[in-house]
């Protein structure tokens, strides 16, 4: 690890001349790519630099500790020792954390698809509320928001909604949403005060640019008719709703909200570009997609991750055995320490598993 550490902040020192280098500029890609990746690195040049100013004082408490005559200053000195062993520990658990390789996939934007699964009504007003909590975390983070297709019920629910959101690290930080979220409350309609069990399924995927999934027309059947609304009725009068079906997966996409054939197919296109994606990440990418199953589950869409029960204002999530007791405020949008947790177990097992195959690789 100093290796690796010692050759980072090595390209970061690098990277520090290279942008200020006014012929940079002139190459925006290059320029743009460079102050990513100083991004990227400043993060690991601070955390070390922590460690090594908290080294510094560890160091003169120690000898306070050892060499002061006086017993009040020596005890205070002890307490300050206590105090730096700890933020020492947690500085270098932080850069460990930070030195473990990112999935290249964590800095792309998203498509996230909610859908309500059993419990009718409920399920479908439940969607809505978790479609609420992740724009409003979005919101948060500055990050851009579109819905991209929606069937909305006459409760205001909604039976599925598909929408995307754009930003920095959008899919390091909503790749775990994947999966089944069951929700435990008294429903607005029910009169006799019983708790309803309902499920909803949240899908993630990665969004592919045109130059990494190349959709040949021959692929794709394109099909357009009226769309429809809640209960049947015409949302428009003219043939706008577009349906592609990707002829060798048999992935079919769906869109009807504008009233613009050319904006629905662009939409539909988009859907389905990073559904293919998906599909064909998870075929070449084995190791990685089982990597993940062991960090915090498999993401798969039947897989149940979190149980939201409202009578007890509680979350759990069962991946990591995390209960907050604070539901209110996580479906307000406060879902920072939740996602937090998510993460931190994630690179915990990575690092827990490095060894591991280092010990694999050196028997064979």
């Amino acid at each position: 690890m100093n290796e690796r550490l010692q050759a980072l902040l090595q390209r970061y020192t690098e990277l520090h001349s290279l942008i200020q280098d006014p012929a940079l500029v002139k190459d925006q890609k290059k320029y743009r790519d460079a102050m990513r990746e100083y991004a990227q690195l400043s993060d690991i040049a601070a955390a070390q630099q922590k460690i090594e100013d908290l080294g510094v004082q560890f160091t003169d408490a120690k000898s306070m500790v050892q060499d002061e005559k006086d017993g009040e200053l020596r005890e205070l000195a002890r307490e300050e020792l206590r105090e730096l062993e700890v933020q020492l520990k947690a500085a270098e658990d932080k850069l460990k954390f930070l030195l473990v390789p990112k999935d290249p996939l964590d800095e792309k934007n998203i498509i996230m698809e909610i859908r309500a699964g059993t419990g009718g009504d409920e399920a479908a007003l439940f969607a809505a509320d978790l479609y609420r909590m992740y724009s409003r975390f979005a919101e948060t983070r500055g990050w851009k928001f579109e819905i991209m297709s929606s069937n909305e019920t006459e409760l205001g629910g909604f039976k599925e909604i598909i929408f995307s959101i754009n930003g920095k690290n959008v899919y390091e930080n909503l790749r775990y949403e994947s999966g089944v979220h069951r929700v435990q409350r008294v429903p607005a309609t029910e009169a006799s005060g019983r708790i309803h069990t309902s499920a909803v399924t949240v899908a993630v995927l990665p969004e592919a640019d045109e130059t990494e999934i190349d959709l040949r027309p021959e692929d794709l059947r394109i099909d357009v008719m009226r769309a429809g609304g809640p209960g049947g009725q015409c949302v428009n009068t003219t043939d706008s709703a577009v349906r592609i079906i990707h002829l060798p997966s048999g992935i079919t996409v769906h869109c009807q909200d504008e009233k613009s054939q050319i904006k629905n197919k662009a939409k539909a296109m988009r859907i389905l570009r990073a559904r293919v994606y998906e599909m064909e990440e998870a075929k070449a990418q084995s190791e990685r997609a089982e990597a993940r199953k062991n960090q915090v589950g498999s993401g798969d869409r039947s897989e149940r991750i979190r149980t939201y029960n409202f009578p007890q204002n509680r979350l759990t999530d069962h991946r990591i055995n995390l209960t907050l007791y604070k539901l209110d405020l996580i479906m307000q949008g406060d879902v920072e320490e939740l996602f937090d947790a998510l993460k931190l177990s994630a690179r915990e097992e990575m690092l827990r598993a490095k060894p591991e195959a280092a010990r694999t690789e050196a028997a064979s």
